[in-house]
């Protein structure tokens, strides 16, 4: 399914690997250095429940192996975001509201507000607050959100036309089905599983990759 009008390919569609230590086979460097070598353009450092301590080590972990090569953005916490040097913070559904992560990271200072979002007036609010991007899902069934329903492909292509920034699909998106995300006339994916469960991270974020730049995207609609 897509927008209206041509296809063509247009300019590549970002990997965000979010990381998860439960769901990793590999250490967190590793898991990360791997992902990136594979394509991967964004790393979201996810440590829930964890001390800020903690959440600095794996952020400065995971900084040290994109090597300059991905942005790293921290889940949640605005704090350790400004004290690991990340690119910037990706707020959860119930996280710090966008507008104060905002104030805190100015978009003057190169520095990255994202938001999660599970809807079109969640989306809406979020860029009106602040945000230079959402993340919608979950688009397919995930191991991630057990027993939730999935949103589907025309949810997701809903929140792309209701927003001028970018909107990343997230939830059960691998390999097979990345050309019918990019069809929606999203700015890219995030991912968990389907680079962290993988025998080879590097190479199954690779085929990701392959299959993000192989898609033909929608002709970018006109807004009034």
């Amino acid at each position: 399914m897509g927008a209206s009008g041509g296809c063509r390919v247009a300019r590549p569609l970002a990997l965000h690997l979010v990381t998860d230590r439960i769901e990793s086979r590999l250490p967190l460097g590793a898991a990360v250095a791997a992902a990136v070598r594979g394509g991967v353009d964004a790393v979201q450092v996810r440590e829930k429940g964890r001390a800020a301590a903690d959440i600095w080590e794996a952020t400065a972990e995971a900084l040290e192996a994109a090597a300059g090569r991905a942005r790293v953005l921290v889940n949640d916490r605005v704090d350790v975001a400004l004290a690991a040097g990340a690119a910037g913070v990706h707020l959860p559904a119930r996280g710090l509201p966008v507008a104060v992560a905002r104030r805190l990271l100015p978009r003057s200072a190169g520095l990255l507000v994202g938001a999660s979002v599970h809807s079109v007036d969640e989306a809406r609010a979020a860029v009106a607050a602040g945000a230079d991007y959402v993340t919608f899902g979950h688009v397919f069934p995930s191991g991630s959100k057990p027993g939730v329903p999935s949103r589907g492909l025309r949810e997701l292509e809903a929140v792309v036309a209701a927003v001028a920034a970018p909107v990343f699909a997230i939830g059960g998106v691998d390999a097979d089905n990345a050309a019918d995300v990019a069809a929606t006339g999203c700015a890219g994916v995030a991912v968990i599983r389907a680079v962290l469960q993988a025998p080879d991270p590097e190479r199954a974020a690779a085929r990701l990759r392959d299959a993000l730049d192989r898609a033909p995207r929608p002709a970018p609609a006109r807004r009034a």
